[in-house]
Parts: C-alpha cells; sequence; structure tokens
C-alpha cells in the first residue's frame, strides 16, 4: 500500500512543485531520521505501523526481559527474592499446584526424561523448565530446599514435584555439591554399637606371657587333643611329594 501512495505523491510534487516543494526538500531528511516509523509530519509519508507507542513499549518489556534473564543467569538466588517470583509463586514451592498431562486417570510412573529437545518444547513443561528464570544452581540454596525433605533429608522424588528426569538429575548433583561445600545442612545418622570395641577386651588387651613348654608339647592346649584325618593327611602328602624331605 505504501508504494502506490508514494507514486501519488510524485505526481503531485509534479502537478504542483511550488506547493510541495518544501515538503520534496523535507522528505529526505525525515527518512534519514532514527524515528521514522512514527513520524506524522508529511501526509505522504507512510509509516511502517500505526502502533508506535506500543511498539515501543514492547520493545521496552522485550528489553528488560532479556536484561532480567541475564542478570538471573549470572545470579540465580535472585530470583527468588524478586517481585516478580512472589507475584508469581508467593510463599509455596515452584512446583507447588504443577499436574503434568497424561492419558488416563493414573499418573505414569516416571517423568518424561527433557522438555526440551533442541527447538521442541512439549506441551506441558515441568515447574523448573516451564520458567527460564528458576536455574538449578550449588549456591542457590533457598530453591534446592523446596526439593528437600525437610524430615528426612533426602530429595523429593520426581513424581512428587513433576520435573523431569534431566533436571531432577541436575538438582540432585547441585544438592550434593552444596551439602560438600557446607551451604546446605545434613544429619549424619546416629548408630548404636552393641559391642564393647575399648582397649580392656581380651581380642585387644595385653597379649598374655607364654607358658613353660616342654620339648613335644603344643602351644595350645587342645591342639593336642586334634586328631587329623588320615584321608585328607595322604591328600595332601601326595600333593607335596616333591617338595616334602626325605
Amino acid at each position: 500500500m505504501a508504494a502506490p501512495v508514494r507514486h501519488i505523491a510524485k505526481v503531485l510534487f509534479r502537478l504542483s512543485p511550488s506547493v510541495f516543494q518544501p515538503l520534496r526538500q523535507n522528505e529526505s531528511f525525515l527518512w534519514r531520521l532514527p524515528g521514522r516509523p512514527c513520524l506524522a509530519s508529511s501526509p505522504f509519508i507512510i509509516p511502517h505501523h500505526l502502533f508506535c507507542k506500543a511498539a515501543s513499549s514492547q520493545t521496552k518489556d522485550s528489553a528488560q526481559a532479556l536484561e532480567a534473564l541475564s542478570r538471573y543467569k549470572e545470579k540465580p538466588w535472585d530470583y527468588l527474592e524478586s517481585e516478580e517470583y512472589i507475584e508469581r509463586y508467593g510463599t509455596s514451592p515452584v512446583w507447588a499446584g504443577y499436574r503434568r498431562n497424561h492419558k488416563g486417570g493414573i499418573p505414569p510412573q516416571k517423568t518424561r526424561k527433557t522438555c526440551i529437545r533442541g527447538d521442541k518444547i512439549c506441551g506441558n513443561p515441568c515447574p523448573i523448565c516451564r520458567d527460564p528464570n528458576v536455574i538449578v544452581h550449588h549456591q542457590n540454596v533457598k530453591l534446592l530446599q523446596q526439593f528437600i525433605s525437610p524430615q528426612t533429608g533426602m530429595v523429593y522424588d520426581p513424581t512428587r514435584t513433576g520435573v523431569c528426569m534431566k533436571q531432577q538429575k541436575l538438582i540432585t548433583k547441585a544438592v550434593n555439591t552444596a551439602q560438600d561445600q557446607g551451604l546446605l545442612p545434613f544429619q549424619i545418622p546416629h548408630v548404636e554399637f552393641s559391642e564393647d570395641f575399648s582397649n580392656t577386651h581380651d581380642a585387644v588387651g595385653k597379649t598374655p606371657p607364654p607358658p613353660s613348654l616342654r620339648s613335644g608339647d603344643s602351644w595350645y592346649k587342645w591342639y593336642s587333643d586334634i586328631t587329623p584325618d588320615e584321608t585328607e593327611v595322604a591328600k595332601v602328602k601326595k600333593l607335596y611329594r616333591a617338595y616334602l624331605k626325605k
């Protein structure tokens, strides 16, 4: 539509040069301005869209979203304290109220392997994949605490939280790293031992002095009462015949 209107404008310039000569001189200057799509000073200059203010607001919103995404990518723990997170989730964890789409009334026993494969995204992503600002990191302690049971200290099963297996592996790895670095507390189970491991036990006590032995007596008294089996002794002698002293 812009091409026919410009053609009509050129025809009018030729018919009345005295009237439209100033507009013709300013036309090239107006088209070189950075905000030329929003200029409407000339009736013969057609803007690219009619809603300049809406486009500028959309541009600002997209720029703010990209800025927030880059900021949360470097410091993902700042997102959990932002107003955007509180407005969206409140005080509930990110997986609260999530329900996966599935066929039938019985949910599957395992979650999907991943929600994003290349450029393809599933219809109902998991609680972490659906929000790009929720990033699993070992320093993002508040997010990791949402996936740990306060009673047992174990990571919740993915069938309860609804996260995919890829994110579940990242969560487990981040929890272990945070516990190793002392960012997350963990309790070592107390085990009561019934046996006595003190140094007063006979097994770790002092060795008694050797008894006075005579020639032919055994060190242990019970050793002399044992009579070996003649068949077994014959087998051993036959096996080691070449090494026995004659």
